[in-house]
């Protein structure tokens, strides 16, 4: 099996179970404002949330507005009045502090480190949030360094993201470095875009219909081991 030096892992549901933390920091914000909660609430934002993402990456909204829509649209479908920017505030803070880790994670964190090879994180998240809920993990001291998008000024999957990260890990081959992530449109469809391998995790077993081919493919990150 090929080894590799350097390690560029994405962020959400690949080293930190964003799921786990989204849903804490909604339940509590809704609970901080004395709004009813439910599941069903949680998965309508969910499902809005997405789709507000997509419109980000087709360039179609900017992540301020973003930030304030999907709340807009959650309170009106709810029929609740509140500021909707006001409130992303609150859950943005709640989420910064969300640093539940993906099983394994901080174990495949500890074996690449000893090896001596680098760890960098790769995210499209927003820089506040992402911030916080790096330097709140157990992980931090593993990573050598982490690239947001909204600092870089390009997402994930665009080749000018990954031009930016590869000129500041230092003269590195391509051939050295590989992508991890759980997202085959931005992380793995980056990797290509680089010009560096890739490694899908697909922790859901969900089939690739996408026509995006990663290098590899795991399902539980202690298989990252075999590339150290």
């Amino acid at each position: 099996m090929k080894k590799y030096d350097i390690f560029l892992f994405d962020a959400d549901n690949t080293l930190y179970d964003f799921d786990k933390a989204e849903a804490h920091a909604f339940e509590i914000s809704f609970r901080n404002y004395g709004f009813h909660y439910t599941d069903a609430i949680r998965e309508k934002y969910r499902e809005i949330n997405r789709q507000e993402w997509d419109k980000l990456e087709k360039g179609e909204i900017s992540k301020d507005d973003l930030q304030t829509s999907r709340f807009k649209r959650l309170f009106d479908h709810i029929g609740v009045e509140c500021d909707a920017k006001q409130f992303n505030d609150n859950y943005l803070f709640e989420l910064g502090k969300g640093a539940f880790l993906i099983d394994g994670a901080r174990e495949i964190c500890e074996l690449i480190v000893s090896r001596g090879k680098k760890i960098y994180i790769v995210t499209n998240g927003i820089l506040a949030t992402q911030t916080s809920r790096i330097q709140h993990s157990s992980i931090k001291d593993y990573i050598s360094d982490f690239f947001v998008s909204e600092f870089v000024g390009h997402q994930k999957p665009h080749p000018a993201y990954f031009a930016y990260v590869l000129s500041h890990i230092g003269q590195i081959a391509k051939d050295k470095i590989l992508i991890i992530g759980d997202s085959l449109a931005s992380d793995i469809q980056g990797g290509i875009n680089a010009g560096i391998d890739s490694c899908w995790f697909n922790a859901k077993n969900a089939d690739n219909h996408t026509g995006i081919a990663p290098t590899y493919e795991i399902h539980k990150l202690n298989e990252v081991a075999q590339f150290i």
